[in-house]
């Protein structure tokens, strides 16, 4: 039978940091986490005031990956494919989550070279992420144990990162050119990754893309007079209700886009 495994792209702060811990504290897998700094220091940090830190340690590994850099890449999924082999494990949990703002307010504002950073790390990112690392998820012919844990989602999942003003239906405010088109695109890309599982790994692995609302990060600072009472999410509740989504995903819910309460973002 396939063993599973968790990777979190990145995991140094922020909800990936959150979301790592979360993971470490229920669920009994192993965790492949990544950063830009430096990997050690980061797992400690990672491990900070967790209980059992010396036990959780064991199941944790933290990588070097730069999404900007494919060589980055190449190096963490070879890291993986050691860690994790193919024959005896599948990765059963994947978070590409990286992301970048730069907020256009008027046509004016937008900057190429900020645009492109804005693709770079937003969409091309997790697109490069997906080359290298969905050969780890399962295939038709993987054998999966029926996992009594009720923490792990059913089938195999990987969630690239997407954000509800990616929704080009549901677009009422304008603004945001760059980061709005990123994540356009990102929902377009699952869909197009979905079609692709359906056909290698059948009912055994599925993609969707995520918003997990306004979290209190340095990424989202400049915003947080602006979002309403009661939603503005620590990264502990935002990883806590991505855990839970991606926990009870069914197959029907496939190749789309889901926000923290589980409820659809549409295209």
């Amino acid at each position: 039978m396939s063993l599973p495994w968790a990777f979190i792209c990145p995991s140094s702060r922020g909800i990936g940091y959150a979301l790592t811990r979360q993971l470490l504290r229920s669920t009994t897998i192993p965790i492949l986490a990544t950063t830009r700094g430096d990997p050690s220091a980061t797992k400690s940090k990672l491990l900070d005031d967790l209980p059992g830190a010396q036990e959780l340690s064991q199941r944790l590994n933290v990588v070097p990956c730069d999404v900007t850099e494919e060589p980055s890449i190449e190096g963490a999924a070879r890291r993986a494919a050691e860690l994790y082999p193919p024959k005896t494990h599948h990765l059963h949990i994947a978070c590409a989550i990286p992301g970048i703002l730069h907020a256009e307010k008027s046509p004016k504002q937008i900057d190429a070279a900020k645009s492109l950073e804005t693709f770079r790390v937003n969409t091309v990112g997790p697109l490069l992420l997906i080359k290298h690392f969905s050969e780890f998820l399962p295939k038709r012919a993987t054998q999966i144990r029926e996992e009594e844990d009720t923490t792990l989602p059913r089938h195999a999942v990987w969630l690239s990162m997407s954000a509800r003003v990616g929704s080009v239906t549901d677009n009422r405010l304008g603004g945001w050119y760059s980061y709005r088109a990123s994540k356009t695109a990102v929902i377009g890309l699952t869909k197009t990754f979905d079609n692709f599982l359906q056909a290698r790994s059948g009912d055994k692995a599925v993609a969707v893309a995520y918003h997990p609302g306004t979290v209190r990060t340095d990424f989202s600072r400049e915003y947080w007079d602006g979002v309403e009472d009661g939603k503005l999410f620590s990264p502990e509740y935002a990883a806590e209700r991505m855990a839970d989504v991606l926990s009870g995903l069914e197959l029907g819910q496939r190749g789309r886009c889901w926000d923290w309460k589980d409820d659809e973002v549409p295209p």
